[in-house]
C-alpha cells in the first residue's frame, strides 16, 4: 500500500466515523434498527461462560491495562529489539487514538444501552475498547505486513467488538465507529511516518525487507 492509498484509506475511515456519529447525534435513529436488533440477539445468547469471557476482554481491552500496560509493553518490546522508530510510531498511534476517542465521545454524547452489565464512562460512541483493539491490530499490521498478523488482528477486533455488545455496554454501531477510528488514526500516521520508520539504519531493518518498499524515502545502497 503506497502513501496515497494510506492517506485516502485513513481519511475514509475517520470520515465514516464522523458521519456515523453525526447521524446518531441528529437523531436519525437512536438506536438504529440494526442496533436494537443486534442487542436483542446477543442478549438471547448469554451464558455464564460467555459472560465471563466478555468480562475478561473488558478488563484487557480498556482501563489501565489497555491505556497504559499494553502500550508500554509494545513500546518497550520495540526498544529492546532496537526498533526505536517503530516504538515512536506505536506510541503516537496509541496517544492519538485515545485522544480521538475521548474527543468524539464528548462531541456526540451518545447514551449507552440500558441493560449493560458493566459500568463504563461517559459516551457510548465510539467504543474505546474496539478502537484500542483496532489501533493495536493496525500498528502491527503496518509494521509487520504478514497475512497471519493481519488475520490475528482482524480476529482480535471482531472479538472485542462482539464482547462490547454482548455486555450491552455499547451499541453495534459504536463498535463499528471505534474500529474505523482506530484504523483511520494508524493509517494516517503511517502515511506520514512510515517512510521514516522504514529508513535503513542501525536500529531498524532495511527497507527491502518489507513489502511496502515504495514508501521508503531514503536512498538504497
Amino acid at each position: 500500500m503506497d502513501r496515497r492509498m494510506l492517506v485516502w484509506s485513513g481519511v475514509g475511515c475517520v470520515a465514516l466515523t464522523f458521519a456515523l456519529g453525526a447521524l446518531i447525534t441528529l437523531g436519525v435513529a437512536h438506536p438504529f434498527v440494526f442496533d436494537a436488533w443486534w442487542n436483542d440477539v446477543v442478549v438471547s445468547f448469554r451464558s455464564e461462560g460467555l459472560v465471563a469471557f466478555a468480562h475478561a476482554l473488558d478488563t484487557v481491552g480498556g482501563g489501565w491495562v489497555a491505556v497504559y500496560l499494553v502500550p508500554l509493553v509494545v513500546i518497550i518490546s520495540f526498544l529492546l529489539a532496537r526498533r526505536w522508530r517503530s516504538g515512536v510510531f506505536a506510541a503516537l498511534a496509541f496517544l492519538a487514538s485515545a485522544g480521538a476517542v475521548q474527543l468524539l465521545k464528548h462531541l456526540f454524547g451518545r447514551a449507552r444501552p440500558e441493560d449493560m452489565l458493566v459500568l463504563s464512562d461517559y459516551g457510548s460512541f465510539p467504543s474505546g475498547h474496539t478502537a484500542n483493539a483496532a489501533t493495536l491490530a493496525f500498528v502491527f499490521a503496518v509494521l509487520f505486513p504478514n497475512v497471519w498478523i493481519r488475520i490475528a488482528g482482524a480476529l482480535w477486533i471482531v472479538l472485542m467488538a462482539l464482547s462490547r455488545t454482548f455486555l450491552s455496554v455499547h451499541w453495534a454501531t459504536d463498535t463499528i465507529g471505534g474500529a474505523l477510528l482506530g484504523a483511520g488514526v494508524v493509517l494516517l500516521l503511517a502515511a506520514w511516518l512510515l517512510p521514516w520508520v522504514r529508513r535503513p539504519g542501525a536500529a531498524e531493518p532495511p527497507a527491502d525487507s518489507l513489502d511496502d518498499a515504495p514508501l521508503t524515502d531514503a536512498p538504497t545502497h
